[in-house]
């Protein structure tokens, strides 16, 4: 029984390594042409983000306030100002404007390797 698992998860293993093996050696087929990175700086931060897959927009920046909307993932909207933690934004899709807890929406940050 334990010959048997073995040669089991050699096989299952050998048959995970050959296409890395095989996709090493055959580069006879051209590459797909790389992106044109867009330059930007490493200090710019990056466009507005939504961390979860939706967060409520609240009539005043507090989390017991009145409820005037939702944020999904995906949207595009804009901040106009920070207090505290708390960002007051327009939706771009639906106009709504209104507060969204820091917690949730961020700026996306780029990598910089220098």
């Amino acid at each position: 029984m334990r010959s048997t698992r073995i040669a089991v998860s050699a096989a299952l293993l050998g048959g995970l390594a050959l296409p890395l093996v095989s996709a090493a050696t055959a580069s006879a087929a051209p590459a797909l042409a790389p992106r044109v990175a867009v330059a930007k700086s490493c200090n710019d931060p990056g466009p507005w983000v939504i961390g979860t897959a939706a967060v409520n927009i609240r009539s005043k920046a507090s989390s017991g306030s009145t409820i005037v909307g939702v944020l999904y993932r995906g949207q595009s909207f804009t901040v106009s100002k920070t207090s505290g933690n708390w960002h007051y934004i327009t939706d771009r899709s639906t106009g709504v404007k209104g507060w969204v807890s820091g917690t949730y929406v961020y700026r996306d940050t780029p990598m910089c390797l220098d």
